[in-house]
């Protein structure tokens, strides 16, 4: 099976998501995403597929996300676009879907 993490080494939830899919022996292709951005259209179709809106994708924890708690989608995403660690990790596609990995068995579901 083939995958796709988009991920942050330096998050242990990305880590152990990755290690979950390379576990299960997964083609694993690995975006940084704070070095190599997915662009606005790659973020719309992925969140499209997880099925939650980019305020679903948004990381809470970081400080310049507490201004985009009541903003609109497309607020959201330029802001993505323009500070990538603004999107929560990991984010993993497979053929069978995108999840958004908090927890990290959450893999599991499209495995």
């Amino acid at each position: 099976m083939k995958a796709t993490i988009y991920h942050n080494p330096k998050c242990g939830t990305s880590r152990k998501t990755l290690e979950i899919l390379e576990q299960e022996g997964a083609d694993v292709t690995i975006v940084e995403y704070v070095k190599n951005p997915p662009s606005r259209e790659e973020l719309e179709r992925l969140y499209r597929r997880a099925g939650i809106s980019p305020r679903d994708g948004l990381r809470g924890k970081e400080g310049d996300a507490a201004a985009l708690m009541n903003a609109d989608d497309e607020a959201v995403l330029d802001a993505m676009v323009a500070n990538p660690i603004l999107i929560e990790r990991p984010l993993v596609e497979t053929e069978k879907g995108v999840r958004l990995c908090r927890p990290q068995d959450r893999v599991r579901e499209i495995l």
